[in-house]
């Protein structure tokens, strides 16, 4: 008897683990930072579309074209600022990560590994740049182009209390970062629910497996021109210039793949 018990343990135990695994690459795939290939394949379907797909090159990530015109988000947020924030801030993070990998790869033909601490840590802070960006710029739409739906709201009052009460925690949270960094909007797949988190240095972001759903960038460089240090009043413009419609059909297509 209880050798049968253990067994069914040890059952549930591998098949807890394989759904665990499951969840944490497509989560992975669903930040671009993998080719989610094996495993569930109905599970690799259903989380297609959750991510913003990172344009390649010759093994090279490349800058991605806006979906909009530079001056569409204004006055929300002005043509200069986004000139500069996407073909400079965001362009950079895209150098950097491809260098980084580019060094990697030469350690590994190499054999030499004296520089590994330095490159591991510029590939997490350009490659943490790269993918919150990537969601950034395509997450917004033309000023005033788009509104939640009803659907939308009562999805994000399931996990926030009201849709009221998700905007008043996502602007609180993104006013409040120190220094630079990001306000998040996540799906958290371990807990099949939406969650808001900060990022002040986003290379250190903890959160395991979480899915990017809605950011802002808080850093300076996305506001300063416009608003100077009245980054409240940015974060609250932002909501101008949210693509509701995409932000909605993601949080079903991440409801369907964990929920």
């Amino acid at each position: 008897m209880e050798k049968t018990t253990a067994s069914s343990d040890i059952s549930q135990e591998s098949s807890s683990r394989r759904k665990f695994l499951g969840a944490s690459a497509a989560g992975l795939a669903a930040l671009g930072l993998t080719g989610y290939s094996h495993g569930d394949h109905s599970q690799q379907s259903k989380v297609k579309g959750l991510y913003f797909p990172a344009p390649m090159k010759n093994g090279h990530y490349e800058l991605p074209e806006l979906p909009y015109a530079y001056d569409a988000l204004e006055p929300a947020i002005d043509e200069q600022t986004m000139r500069l924030h996407n073909d400079i801030h965001f362009n950079a993070y895209k150098n950097g990560l491809n260098r980084a990998l580019d060094n990697l790869a030469k350690s590994r033909e190499s054999g030499d590994f004296s520089m590994v601490q330095y490159w591991e840590g510029q590939l997490a802070f350009h490659g943490a740049g790269y993918m919150l960006h990537l969601v950034f710029f395509q997450h917004m739409a033309p000023y005033g182009s788009s509104s939640p739906s009803e659907k939308l709201q009562r999805r994000l009052a399931k996990d926030f209390g009201s849709f009221d009460a998700f905007k008043a925690h996502f602007n609180a949270a993104s006013g409040a970062v120190e220094a630079s960094g990001w306000g998040i909007l996540g799906y958290q797949p371990v807990g099949n629910k939406l969650i808001i988190m900060q990022a002040e240095k986003h290379q250190n972001l903890t959160q395991w497996g979480v899915i990017p759903m809605l950011v802002i960038d808080v850093w300076e460089h996305a506001y300063y021109l416009e608003y100077q240090n009245r980054r409240a009043e940015y974060v609250q413009n932002f909501w101008k210039v949210v693509n509701w419609k995409v932000l909605e059909e993601r949080i079903a297509l991440a409801d369907k793949a964990f929920g």
